[in-house]
Formats: C-alpha cells, structure tokens, sequence
C-alpha cells in the first residue's frame, strides 16, 4: 500500500544510509570550503556595511576611520586563523573550543563556551539569512513587505537540503559558494583597476549627504574612542564562523588535521582579501549608508519610502555601470544565495556540537541520533525552529539581530585560545626534543596573542553592544548553561539509580503475579487479551469492569455467564461515572494487600489506520497507562486488536529483503495509532 508520508520522507531526504556508509560522507577540502567556511566568507557582504552604519552617526566626517578599523578587523582575522590552525591539530576530534576548554580549563568553563556557541550559531543562521534577504530585496525592492516569510521559508529549504547529508549539502552549496568569490573578486580586482587608470566608480549614494544624530556631531575624546570601538565590534563579525572547521574536522578526509588546517588557511586568505577590497572600494565609491533613510540629505524624494542598498548592491551597480545591467544582478544573486547559504556553517556546527554534548549527557540523547543520512537530524530540526522563531521575532532585520551576534563567537575565541596556551604548557613539561619544543613555543605564543587580542574584542563588545541587544545573547548563555548542567545532574542522578552495584545483584522474583485484565464490554479484544492473560498463567486472574452504566454491567454479566467466560468477572462501583480512578485505586489496593506480589494489568486496544478514527475512539488506556506507570509494582500490557482499517490487518505491505533480520520497522508501522481500551 502507499505511504504517502514515507514516500515524502523519502523525496525530501532520499534513501535511508546504512551506518557503514559513513565513511562516503566524508569531505574533499574543495567541498570542506563551502560547507565550514561559507560564513566567514559571505560576512564581508555586510561587515563593512555595519562598520560604516556605525561610523555614519556622526556624519561623514568619521568615514575617515574606517580603513583603520578595517586594518585591524583584518590583523584579528589573522590571528585567530593561525591559533586556530594549532586547535584543529592539538585536537582532531572535532570538539573544536568545547573541547579544548573542557580538557584544559574544566567542564563548567567548557559549558560557558558550548552555551555561547550555541546561541551564536543561532544567531549566524538568523544573521546570514536575514542579510541574504536583504540582498535580494535590493535588486528587487517590490519583496520587502515579503521579508519574513523568504527569511523563514529560506531557513527551511536549508534545513530539508541538510537533513540530506552533509556531502549532498556540500555538493549543493559549493557553486553558489565559489560563484560569490569568483564575483567579488572580479568586482574589485574592475573597481581597484578602475581607480588606478583614474575612472573610479562612484556609488549612487556618494552626492547625498549624512545628517549626524544630536549629540554626536563633534565627538572626541573618550566618546569617540567609544564609537570606533563600536564599528570595530560590528566589523568583527568578519570573524564568525572560524571556529566551525575546528569542530568539524571529523567531517573531512584523511589526514583529517592537515585538510582541516589547509582549508582554514585558504577560508582566512580569501576572506581578509575580500573584506580588504570590499572595504577599499566603499571608500573610494564614496558609499554612504545610515541606520534610517532620514539621516542622509539630498534625497530625490520622501526618506520614509526611500530605500537604500546595501554596500555590496551599491560598489557592484558603481562598478559595472548601474543597477540595470547582468553583473549587477549576478552579483546580487551570488551574495543573496552566499549569505542565506552562509547559514549553512551553523547548520553542520551546531548538530555536532549537540551531539557531543548529548554524547557527555548535557543535553538530551537524541541529538547524538544520526538520521537517515547520517546527518544528526535532531540538532538540524531544533537549529530550524528556534532561528525561525527568532527571525520572526526580529522581522529578519539585520541591524536589530547583529547586536545579539558575536558575543559567543569571541567568548569561544577567548577561552579556547587560553585553554591552548594552558596545553602547550603542559606539552613543553613533558616534551625534551629541541626542534619540537621550538614548535610548541612558538605555537603557544600564537595561542598566547589569540587569546589576548580577543579577549580585549570580547570586552568590547560587551562594552558597545550590551544594552543595545547583547543582554539577550548573554542571558540565553546564561539560561542555556544551567539547563545544561541541569541536564548533566539528572543523567546522572538517573545512571546511579540504574547502577548495578555488585555484578551478582539480581531483582528477587515476586511472590506471586495477580494478573487483572480490564473489560468494557464482550468482544474479541476481551477475548483476546483474557487469552493472553490465561498464557501468563499468573496465580490470580480477575476480569474487572467499571460500573458507569448499570444497564450495559448487566448485559456483561449475563453475557459473561452465557459463555462461560473461566475468568471471575469484578464489577467497580462508580458513582460519579468515573472510570480511571476506580481501576487505579483498585489496583493499588491489590498492591497493599501483597507488598511482595506483582499485580499485571493487561488492557484490550484498538488499532486503527486512520487518524481520524482516534476521534471516534475514547482514550482510557492512554490514561488508565499514564497513571499505572507511576504506581510501584504495576506492569501494564498492551494487547492490539487490529481493526480492518488498519494496513497491518489485511493488507500487509511487503516489506524488503533482510528488513525483519535488520530490524527495520514496517513501512506502514508509522500509521498505526492505538484507541482507548473502550
């Protein structure tokens, strides 16, 4: 019979993979860049654009700043790739900063930096899919009232091409990936070769002027040191998604540490020359961009309906004259698709990280699961839902969601590169090689500079961003992490309770098995299960029935002595018509009366094929089930009576070779609902 939800399944995520097929996953660098690097080096599509957002709140006399802090975004790129590099060899398993905390600073610090890069790869999907949005609403400004529902619809579409598997996503994100560079490289190798030959581009943006907000027209001193800091803390978002390779060596052919390291190298060169350029030529562009349409002056029309273009839409429409030729939209599309593509680093370091964390039991098992694919579909599914609420939530506006971003970034940086300099240390106390010892100290020097360089970025960004958004971010850390360790103690807690203490403990058998099966009515389910009962051969067996209505107890009872059912039937009083505390308390008053005895209550229930006959069913077993459980002492048994709606009854459907010895379930197992006892 078809199976219209299994034959979705299939279509949106393709054939089941079986777990040997693991290795076939495993990464090229060339499809390694797209998938771990593509938020690096999509983020200079709007790194330097929340750099000058920021600058332009004093007007355009502070643009000037802007190839300083550009300068200096580039050195702490450099910087944190190279100790980045030490991280992916010291440890290949995949941990990435989790790891390398949690061996060298303790497991609460470790927490710190998985809670941080939790709600930061969140923020990268929100961020880069948000931006992506905004590119294409540049070129085609008829879809801003859209812009919600893209960003949303945008995020699914990534997380149903990543349930596919992780080397399908890489095949399906690596031209889009390569597109955008290959186009930003041309677009300003044309720009720079034009400003050399005395033809620059001049952006459409560059004759309108820029109203500074109050306050802020002659700033100096400690407030404008304030303000540069804070475009420098914007422009570091650069910088996110470096520390995605670092978990996802695993990921990556053999030698694992080597490829790892190789396309951090390529990732960190690609990325500071395109934000190099990118930057140059909004300077020599004259690129002038606000927070609101308002500030800029010279306006042909009214600024609350005007709408201004990002930084990448305005240098490439300067560069291959104007917004209506084919580079112009090639451009936007292959930063539209980078960008919303760009999410795609979260979405393979998130469920890893998840995993791991699930794998040390500070976060539910299931996200250590692989899928059909042998992608961890859980964390793929829990990263989808919460950055789409989160883009809702924001209206998919970039500038509210950047001040939540990067926090956990540099937090990760910092720590990690510290928890470095701490294993190094170890490392030279055992290590007497000169040529080696060499290496280690010149590695702890670099780990040494990473962490200083970004904990000084660190605190400024807590400085500038905190009360302008960062406070989220810090509080969902903060939430994330006691959950967290909240979770550890209770797997805990629970794995000593289940402890076999002494390996010759065993569970003394009870005393006796008082077997009891619940009855509604005379039918083949009751039949049934008294049989199943009787199989048991329990010391006692009752049949029991609740009195709701006198009327059908009556016609139970005769039918019951009509034929010869060798079971004593029970009949419940109830006179508030109640069925499940009557069968409870029952059943726990057997269990006072014979503390050492088991009592085994055995419920009759329907099996339907349709969802809509549940409606039509009532639903005693669920509760009757649900409290029971909690009641020491009690087993309860489900026995199925499959109605002829079900495709388990009489219209099995064949199944394929060797699925019963592997244990595959059957395809229409997952239609298959149970009704209540009555």
């Amino acid at each position: 019979m078809f199976n219209l939800t299994a034959a979705l399944k299939r279509l949106v995520i393709g054939r089941a993979m079986r777990s040997e097929e693991l290795h076939e996953t495993l990464l090229p660098k060339r499809l390694a860049l797209p998938i771990f690097a593509s938020d690096p080096l999509s983020s200079v599509a709007y790194a330097t654009q929340e750099i000058l957002l920021v600058l332009t709140v004093g007007g355009l006399a502070y643009l000037h700043f802007t190839p300083w802090i550009g300068a200096a975004v580039v050195c702490l790129m450099a910087v944190v790739v190279l100790s980045y590099r030490q991280v992916v060899r010291a440890y290949p398993s995949g941990g990435g900063s989790y790891e390398v905390v949690s061996t060298n600073l303790g497991a609460s610090a470790g927490l710190v930096v998985a809670a941080a890069l939790l709600v930061d790869y969140v923020m990268t999907v929100a961020v880069s899919v948000a931006s992506g949005v905004d590119n294409v609403i540049s070129a085609v400004p008829a879809l801003a009232e859209h812009r919600v529902l893209m960003a949303v619809a945008f995020v699914a579409v990534l997380a149903a091409i990543n349930l596919r598997g992780v080397r399908e996503a890489g095949a399906a994100f690596a031209t889009p990936t390569y597109l955008f560079i290959g186009c930003m490289l041309i677009m300003v190798g044309t720009g720079l070769v034009r400003y050399l030959l005395g033809t620059a581009p001049v952006a459409e943006s560059a004759a309108y002027g820029i109203r500074p907000e109050p306050g802020s027209q002659a700033l100096a001193g400690l407030a404008l040191l304030m303000l540069c800091l804070r475009a420098f803390s914007s422009g570091c978002t650069a910088l996110t998604g470096v520390e995605a390779i670092s978990n996802g060596v695993p990921a990556f052919r053999r030698p694992k540490p080597k490829n790892a390291a190789a396309t951090l190298a390529a990732m960190g060169l690609i990325a500071v020359v395109m934000f190099a350029g990118v930057t140059t030529l909004a300077l020599v562009a004259k690129v002038h961009i606000t927070n609101d349409a308002c500030q800029l002056t010279g306006l042909p029309g009214n600024c609350a309906h005007f709408t201004q273009r990002t930084v990448i839409a305005q240098i490439a429409a300067a560069v291959f004259g104007g917004t209506d030729t084919f580079p112009f939209y090639l451009i936007q599309t292959a930063t539209a698709l980078v960008l919303i593509l760009a999410a795609n680093t979260a979405f393979n370091g998130f469920p890893l990280l998840a995993s791991i964390l699930a794998q040390h039991r500070y976060l539910p098992r299931q996200l250590h699961t692989r899928g059909d694919r042998l992608a961890f579909s859980n964390g793929i599914l829990a990263l989808a839902v919460v950055a789409g609420v989160l883009l809702a939530v924001f209206r998919a506006n970039v500038t509210n969601l950047i001040h939540l971003y990067i926090l956990g970034v540099f937090t990760s940086f910092t720590l990690s590169q510290t928890g470095m300099v701490r294993h190094w240390n170890r490392e030279l106390a055992t290590v007497t090689d000169p040529p080696l010892r060499r290496r280690h100290q010149v590695a702890r020097v670099v780990n040494g500079a990473g962490a200083v360089v970004t904990g000084l970025v660190l605190v400024i960004v807590l400085l500038t961003k905190f009360l302008q958004g960062a406070w989220l971010a810090v509080l969902a850390a903060v939430v994330l992490w006691t959950t967290m360790r909240g979770i550890r103690r209770h797997y805990d807690t629970f794995a000593a309770e289940l402890a076999v203490i002494e390996p010759r403990d065993t569970y003394q058998p009870p005393s006796r098995v008082q077997a009891v099966v619940l009855v509604s009515k005379l039918h083949k389910p009751t039949l049934r299960a008294l049989a199943y009962a009787r199989a048991f051969r329990p010391d006692s067996l009752e049949a029991v029935t609740v009195a709701v209505d006198r009327d059908e107890v009556a016609t139970l009872e005769e039918q019951w002595r009509q034929f010869e059912i060798p079971v004593p039937l029970k009949v419940l009083d109830s006179p508030f018509r109640e069925i499940t505390k009557p069968v409870v308390e029952y059943v726990r008053t057997l269990r006072r009366s014979s503390p050492r005895d088991v009592v085994a209550v055995f419920i009759p229930e329907y099996v339907v094929g349709h969802w809509w006959e549940n409606l039509l069913h009532n639903q005693t077993a669920l509760w009757l089930k649900s409290r029971l459980l909690f009641t020491p002492g009690v087993m309860v048994t489900s026995v199925p009576w499959q109605l002829t709606s079900s495709a388990l009854a009489d219209h099995p459907v064949p199944r394929a070779p060797g699925a019963v010895r592997r244990g595959e379930p059957s395809p229409d197992q997952s239609r298959h609902h149970s009704a209540g006892y009555r």
